[in-house]
């Protein structure tokens, strides 16, 4: 085995530039920041999207009510509100507009454009796949799921123009951090309107001639699988703190080609950097690698309505025959084996309960009818990128050798594997999970029954129990501690196989100023500027 992951490294080939003047250089002098960002966005409406390339988008064309800040993850900066404050139990929130706030067309930001925005999140036929971070707001959930119909019962008010009120269902200290995550995002009620009704999905609203956004970027251009540029927003409320002239997205899947591109002096930053190139890197461009922590977890997505699929024994078995140090050494350099599905944040540390042990593991998969793998279904396991090929090989040849099963590896781009997964129409398939925000509720409220994010066929109803009587709960390690019993739970049952903790490895430009390491990755862009 350990000879067997030795060999799906690769070498690093350097590609080197003939210009006079590279790209970064030119850019830098224009001030206009050069990204590599993985793939071409499903969509720019980002009430309909869940991914990472997505979001980096989102964040430049549009502002949620707090503001991302440079240096700490827990630093709220004022965002498309100026202020906001609560009652005593933190369930009540009012929020103060920036009274200059305006669209990229020059209309004002108003309340009614949030509570326009919270209900077309929430209105069942969008089917918004991302709704259910929306269900701390009093009601939200049953009215997303038509168990009311009247919107004014949900906890979302325009006071006035400038002051929006959130009435939640339950106490939320971590409410305005979690503003700043893209679904509670506003959307321009005048423009949305204009291209269809408030439920109609992947309207021309979002498209290039017709978006508007209340950021600090404004989109100039969108040449499919090439670029997507956004210059700076003049009606933006804090123009005159904007760094850059314009960012230009380059949707570069291979994570070798977008290397290269870098190298090439093409790119300020890439989205990634394979592990098997790290070291090579770390030795000849020091200057360039950055490894810092990321909340984040590589896993595994199974789709429990599969035969097989649907016994726990099996998924079991599946996870014991996994050897996560071994992969985290030859494959994922950089990354930690995963002891449970939730990274370590704050006071909160999930039960290590994730081991490989492969007699274990072959002897549930007996139990489950399937002793040395006979008559197990030939599965396949989706990928997205070239880059997740390599450890996916490698947990096909673990489960081959422990186990005697056999599982192909199929490989679609990321609109397709997204689509595949949102429709159970995969059997496994290679995942992760960034945490939008620094709780441990981010990791595991997706899997709950219906949520746009689990797609795993699985639900359970005690699970589901006590993530509710811990939200309740006002006692801080109370509430953590019903935490670690639900995650044991989704542990034992095993929808999903955790592989390695993230860490974030990419390049960057030593003159890009205003980046610093942040668990979450949410660089704010007007904060960045270039150096010549």
């Amino acid at each position: 085995m350990r000879r067997l992951l030795l060999c799906l490294t690769l070498p690093l080939s350097i590609l080197t530039s003939c210009q006079k003047e590279t790209e970064v250089a030119r850019a830098n002098r224009e001030g206009i920041f050069l990204m590599g960002n993985s793939a071409e966005p499903k969509s720019l409406d980002h009430q309909m999207v869940t991914g990472v390339p997505e979001s980096k988008l989102v964040g430049a064309l549009f502002e949620g009510l707090v503001g991302d800040d440079a240096v700490g993850d827990d630093v709220m900066q004022p965002g498309a509100a100026a202020s906001w404050s609560s009652n005593e139990d933190l369930t009540e929130w009012t929020f103060k507009l920036q009274p200059e706030g305006r669209w990229s067309d020059g209309e004002p930001v108003t309340a009614n454009d949030f509570v326009f925005s919270y209900r077309r999140m929430l209105t069942p036929d969008l089917a918004a796949p991302y709704a259910e971070m929306l269900y701390f707001i009093e009601n939200a959930e049953e009215f997303n799921k038509e168990q009311i119909t009247d919107f004014s019962k949900v906890g979302v008010k325009a006071l006035d123009d400038l002051t929006l009120f959130i009435k939640l269902k339950e106490p939320v200290p971590f409410l305005p951090s979690l503003t700043r995550h893209y679904t509670w995002f506003p959307v321009p009620k005048h423009v949305v309107l204009q291209h269809g009704d408030i439920a109609d999905r992947f309207t021309d609203w979002s498209e290039l001639g017709h978006i508007v956004g209340n950021g600090p970027f404004k989109l100039i251009k969108w040449r499919f699988h090439d670029v997507i540029e956004v210059d700076q927003n003049p009606y933006y409320w804090d123009a005159a703190n904007v760094g850059l002239n314009g960012i230009r997205f380059f949707p570069i899947e291979n994570p070798y080609t977008e290397a290269r591109a870098f190298l090439a002096g093409q790119l300020h930053t890439t989205y990634t950097l394979p592990t098997d190139l790290i070291r090579t890197v770390k030795e000849d461009y020091p200057e360039y690698l950055r490894q810092e922590p990321y909340v984040g977890t590589t896993f595994v997505r199974l789709n429990t309505t599969r035969p097989a699929l649907d016994d726990a024994r099996v998924r079991q078995a599946l996870s014991l025959a996994i050897n996560r140090p071994l992969l985290c050494e030859f494959i994922m350099e950089g990354y930690a084996p995963a002891k449970s599905l939730t990274p370590k944040m704050g006071s909160y540390e999930p039960n290590p309960v994730l081991e490989f042990n492969p007699e274990k593991a072959r002897k549930l998969l007996a139990e489950a009818g399937y002793p040395e793998g006979a008559g197990f279904p030939r599965y396949s396991m989706l990928i997205s990128r070239p880059s997740a090929r390599a450890s996916a090989e490698a947990l096909q040849a673990m489960w081959k050798e422990h186990l005697g099963i056999l599982v192909d590896i199929q490989n679609k781009d990321w609109g397709s594997y997204i689509s595949a997964q949102q429709s159970l129409d995969f059997d496994m398939a290679s995942a992760g999970w960034i945490g939008d925000y620094l709780d441990p509720t981010t990791f595991l409220n997706m899997w709950t029954e219906g949520n746009g994010n689990n797609n795993t066929g699985w639900h359970d109803a005690e699970f589901e129990r006590i993530l509710d009587e811990a939200a309740q709960k006002a006692e801080p390690q109370d509430r953590l501690d019903m935490l670690k019993q639900a995650e044991d739970i989704l542990m034992k049952e095993q929808p999903l196989l955790p592989v390695s903790w993230y860490s974030r490895n990419y390049l960057l430009q030593p003159n890009v100023k205003g980046w610093h390491p942040l668990l979450l990755d949410n660089h704010p862009w007007k904060a960045l500027s270039l150096e010549p």
